[in-house]
């Protein structure tokens, strides 16, 4: 299968430049949206609590069978009509930027910094429940900071060089597949009593196709902490290899170990999700007390990270 670097480059540029538009959105909403109306739709026909633990779990293989077969044959069609079309890999392109979210994760973590400035700890709560599914009551300033920092981490990952890993390789209909797992994860892949069996499949298989990505992930930061004033590349890689793998996920330590490092700062640890207490390893070597400013620091070597994965596709494209 050939490698799609041209086209990753001109997706990552047109969403870096223009996101996706509000208008847009409401209007026809987002892909996502779509892709989480047919899971919804699947848990509410398959998932039912009536059925015993395998039983569930055998419908919750099929439900992911039946997303993957449909998003993928309407992702294979749409770019099949788009490379008939003159200028049919812009198009093409276009579409892609719409499952990338470089500029809105950018956008959603900035504003708990400006939450802090403008709102104080409430603004600053209430910015961050927006991207967090943590308690935002039991959150003081450093916890609410080390929230943000940890979601851009995280989330630059799934839902920036995950997705673009799979564009390259995969073409438009690798990335809706991608996004496909990785939506039914967020919906169904949680260990409750109505999904621990029917969304194992899902949570099991995004597991797997987030493995390349998050160890992207981890190297872009490093990389983008050795150009980035303010970061530590050295730390950042030590934080890697010493506690990436000792996060309960086997993809998340690998950003969150990446930008604690390079941030001088220690994240994840124990924290409180409606009125359940996770208990989890803290990550990297540095302060817990995270600050407004360290928001900052972390959007910086996001940007570097960012232009970085930009610049290694054009590179890619060039030497292709």
């Amino acid at each position: 299968m050939p490698l799609h670097p041209f086209l990753l480059a001109t997706a990552l540029i047109v969403e870096a430049l223009a996101g996706y538009p509000d208008p847009l959105y409401a209007r026809i909403r987002h892909p996502v949206v779509w892709i989480g109306a047919l899971i919804a739709q699947l848990d509410r026909t398959l998932n039912h609590e009536t059925d015993g633990f395998g039983r569930r779990k055998a419908f919750g293989v099929l439900a992911v069978v039946v997303l993957l077969l449909t998003v993928g044959g309407v992702a294979v069609a749409v770019a099949w009509v788009c490379r008939l079309l003159p200028f049919g890999w812009l198009v093409e392109a276009v579409l892609a930027s719409t499952l990338l979210a470089q500029r809105s994760l950018h956008d959603h973590v900035a504003a708990v910094a400006k939450g802090f400035r403008t709102g104080g700890l409430e603004g600053a709560r209430k910015a961050v429940s927006m991207i967090v599914g943590r308690n935002p009551a039991t959150l003081d300033e450093p916890a609410v900071a080390r929230a943000a920092i940890e979601s851009l981490a995280e989330n630059f990952s799934d839902g920036v060089v995950a997705p673009a890993f799979w564009l390259l390789v995969g073409g438009l209909p690798g990335l809706a597949l991608y996004k496909a797992v990785n939506t039914a994860d967020s919906m169904i892949g949680h260990r409750t009593p109505r999904h621990e069996a029917f969304g194992w499949a899902a949570a099991r298989l995004d597991d797997l196709v987030n493995l390349p990505g998050s160890r992207l992930t981890a190297l872009l930061l490093v990389g983008a902490a050795w150009m980035t004033g303010g970061g530590d590349a050295t730390q950042a890689w030590a934080s890697v290899r010493r506690d990436a793998h000792r996060h309960r996920s086997p993809n998340a330590g690998w950003p969150e170990a990446a930008m604690a490092g390079a941030l001088d700062l220690r994240l994840g640890g124990p924290r409180v999700y409606g009125a359940t207490r996770i208990e989890d390893v803290w990550l990297g070597p540095g302060r817990t007390a995270a600050t407004p400013d360290d928001i900052d620091r972390a959007l910086v070597l996001y940007r570097r990270a960012c232009a970085l994965l930009i610049a290694s596709a054009l590179v890619l494209a060039v030497l292709g």
